[in-house]
């Protein structure tokens, strides 16, 4: 029987699922983030404009968002352990196709293969996580997970861009398709069911479930939350690599060293940000993280050419504020659902997430142009714009999470 260890101290097992998700979502983490610094590589060998690169990044994120939802209605009807391992094989076989593609139309079909699967992973394991650990523990487990971030670009993104540059831009993939394959046996061989959801009967099917689900007022909350932190986060990431090299002055050389340096100081400061969220107040960190967030925001996107070493303060800068967002948000919408529709909510969730951070992707795609292959990026400064209002917007209805979860807290929810 499960049970979640409600003292502060992590179990030995408890520390092993901490571990494993981290790794599991470093390789989901790495497959979507290494499109960013692969992206002025790929626009120039497949010879793309930034609409058609923001279209790939996109189709990842969209075809997610539809998975997460068709996923939302069985989510809760089967051991968590068990589906977790049926997308994560899919996840790999579509990495694998990205590894094998050789024009852009390939590319589009195999990213949209890969989010059809990977996309509701995420949202399986923070299901898997809030089952197995009480409010109390999940600030300080959210900042351990979303370590995975700061992982790929410490070592993940390093690695792909070496790789990369000496092997082809297919070559990060390939990698990732063999490190995924060591994670799924350990998880198959290791981690035990996660099947306490299933002792709570419902009689609803599965799309009965689904609509309940969408149907409850606190959790459209969430919902809402979740979207706009995504849609305001997200816009920056595609078009990263492009604006550092033709607008900030950075060599393809010298980029693993911004991603490396931006993801060691991650590495420091998300657990802090996680025993932050827990000891102090969870919407508190997020609101002084999102002001913070919004001025560097601002100043990041209206920069010229600059030093390396400005350009890597500037973007450990501004990674401080978008972690310490992401924790106490993630903390704070793990605690909205009943355990009975977590797999679910988490689903929905994840597939607002991803889905919004494809319209922002499309939307930055649209808005920046570029000449030619080798000219700066026109109307960066216009994303920063867009990103602080939706910034703005975000706090209220994080705010209305809060309420809600402190309101479950008071009546003994956990």
């Amino acid at each position: 029987m499960q049970t979640q260890n409600t003292n502060n101290k992590f179990t030995r097992y408890q520390i092993f699922v901490i571990v494993i998700v981290a790794v599991l979502q470093f390789t989901i983490v790495l497959d979507f983030m290494v499109m960013s610094p692969l992206g002025d590589m790929l626009m120039k060998t497949l010879e793309i404009k930034p609409s058609q690169f923001g279209m790939i990044v996109a189709s990842y994120a969209l075809s997610a968002m539809v998975s997460g939802l068709m996923a939302a209605g069985f989510a809760d009807k089967f051991d968590r352990k068990r589906i977790l391992l049926f997308f994560y094989v899919g996840f790999v076989g579509g990495t694998l196709l990205c590894g094998l593609a050789n024009t852009y139309e390939m590319l589009l079909i195999a990213r949209v293969v890969t989010g059809l699967f990977g996309g509701v992973i995420g949202a399986l394991s923070m299901a898997i996580i809030t089952d197995l650990f009480p409010i109390e523990q999940r600030g300080r487990v959210m900042g351990f997970v979303q370590m995975a971030f700061a992982a790929s670009q410490v070592l993940g993104i390093p690695i792909s861009l070496f790789i990369a540059n000496r092997w082809g831009w297919n070559s990060p993939f390939l990698m990732i398709v063999g490190f995924a394959i060591l994670v799924f046996v350990v998880i198959a061989i290791k981690l035990k069911p996660v099947n306490e959801h299933l002792k709570i009967k419902s009689e609803r099917n599965v799309w009965q479930h689904l609509i309940h689900t969408i149907s409850l007022k606190n959790y459209r909350a969430g919902f809402l939350a979740t979207a706009l932190l995504s849609l305001g986060g997200f816009m920056l990431m595609p078009f990263a690599s492009a604006f550092s090299i033709n607008n900030l002055g950075v060599t393809p050389g010298q980029l693993p060293y911004v991603f490396m340096f931006t993801g060691i100081s991650s590495i420091i400061i998300m657990p802090l940000i996680g025993k932050l969220s827990d000891k102090v107040d969870k919407f508190k960190i997020f609101t002084i993280g999102t002001i913070w967030a919004i001025v560097m925001v601002l100043v990041y996107t209206n920069m010229s050419a600059i030093p390396l070493w400005e350009v890597i303060i500037l973007n450990v800068l501004l990674f401080m504020g978008i972690m310490s967002r992401m924790v106490p948000v993630t903390a704070l919408t793990s605690a909205v659902p009943e355990m009975k529709d977590r797999g679910a909510y988490m689903s929905i969730n994840s597939s607002l997430q991803q889905g919004a951070g494809g319209i922002a992707a499309m939307l930055a795609g649209s808005i920046v142009v570029q000449e030619t292959k080798n000219s700066p990026l026109q109307h960066f400064n216009w994303l920063g714009i867009v990103m602080a209002v939706i910034m703005v917007l975000c706090i209220y209805f994080v705010y209305r999470v809060d309420r809600i979860v402190k309101e479950r807290i008071k009546v003994g929810g956990k």
